[in-house]
């Protein structure tokens, strides 16, 4: 090729990049590529609470009665993120059995979808001993009867599958119309967990604040097991419908009681130390044991505190074990997009 037919074909090279979006300005600025997606400020997600970041101290409010030491005071900063309003409940985890069962039963079969998937309904059996658990085991999950109850008898690993399907359905949805995809639903970090609880109340032993487990009428604030061999002075005998309860100042209800929460950090007495002080979460492949938050309809006050830890074997499904969902905030998170601060 001579000179000029060289020098012909790099200008018109030139031209047609600047045509195809590789130069939109004719006065050579860098103004950033075209056909982006339009992403307005993020939506507060479909059932979900804003919880605006912050710094607070994370650990044990009160005294260390199980002598464990495994949750020592860190002051920690927590970006802002969003968290389901309420635990999720049976039907709503149907909706993703159904969903999966339509779609994907091909590919994962159906023994993996009932044995991996669907709530282990048993553990109304086996988690107690010489308990008459049959009744529950029949119907809990099955049952119009318990739909806004919290679906429990999910391992850590089904509590992760349904994150991921809730991202797929919802970005599906985004994409079809246009808009740019929303983050990842996902499990919280024990961190962004106990930050939620205390709505915004550093050092709050429970959820509503105070140290006492009734109001001044005398009502129960949780779902809880008051005293020895009682479980019904709260109202309930088992879970209770999720929202029976006051939410503390962030609007989240049941952090405390009702079931317990699956969080995505693998559980170590010494992990507090280790994790950094912005956003830690606690990362180990290897550790079967996962952290489990907020006590239960089983439990005793203490568990129920915020500052204290527990885990569960990340296989291991329970009748007192369920989980909610959480997604970070993209953007400066000052509280004045959540509607907090001036």
């Amino acid at each position: 090729m001579n000179k000029f037919l060289q020098s012909s074909a790099i200008a018109l090279s030139v031209v047609l990049m600047a045509g195809c979006g590789m130069g939109r300005s004719s006065e050579g600025d860098v103004i950033g590529a075209a056909d982006r997606p339009e992403f307005n400020p993020q939506e507060v997600p479909y059932g979900m609470i804003a919880c605006p970041g912050g710094t607070f101290h994370m650990g044990q409010t009160d005294q260390d009665i199980a002598a464990s030491m495994s949750n020592l005071n860190k002051q920690v900063t927590i970006g802002g993120f969003y968290m389901d309003e309420t635990e999720i409940t049976n039907n709503e985890y149907r909706q993703f059995i159904d969903a999966i069962r339509q779609d994907s039963l091909d590919v994962l079969g159906e023994e993996y979808v009932m044995t991996q998937l669907y709530p282990d309904t048993t553990v109304w059996v086996r988690d107690f001993t010489y308990h008459m658990g049959d009744p529950l085991m029949e119907y809990y999950f099955t049952h119009p009867a318990f739909d806004d109850y919290p679906v429990v008898g999910v391992d850590w690993f089904a509590a992760k599958y349904f994150n991921n399907w809730r991202t797929k359905l919802k970005n599906a949805y985004n994409t079809d119309n246009g808009q740019a995809p929303m983050p990842n639903f996902r499990l919280p970090s024990e961190a962004e967990w106990e930050y939620a609880a205390r709505g915004g109340r550093d050092l709050a032993t429970y959820p509503w604040g105070g140290p006492y487990l009734r109001n001044a009428r005398g009502c129960m604030l949780a779902n809880f097991k008051p005293g020895r061999g009682d479980y019904y002075s709260d109202g309930f005998t088992y879970t209770a419908p999720v929202g029976q309860y006051y939410p503390n100042d962030f609007g989240l209800y049941d952090m405390s009681g009702n079931v317990a929460e699956w969080c995505e950090d693998a559980y170590s007495e010494a992990s507090v130390p280790v994790v950094w002080d912005l956003n830690p979460t606690y990362y180990k492949d290897d550790e079967p044991r996962k952290i489990v938050r907020g006590g239960s309809w089983k439990d005793i006050a203490y568990f129920l505190e915020t500052g204290v830890r527990n885990f569960e074997y990340q296989d291991s499904a329970r009748s007192y074990i369920g989980f909610r969902s959480a997604m970070i905030y993209i953007g400066r998170s000052s509280g004045r997009e959540f509607g907090f601060g001036n």
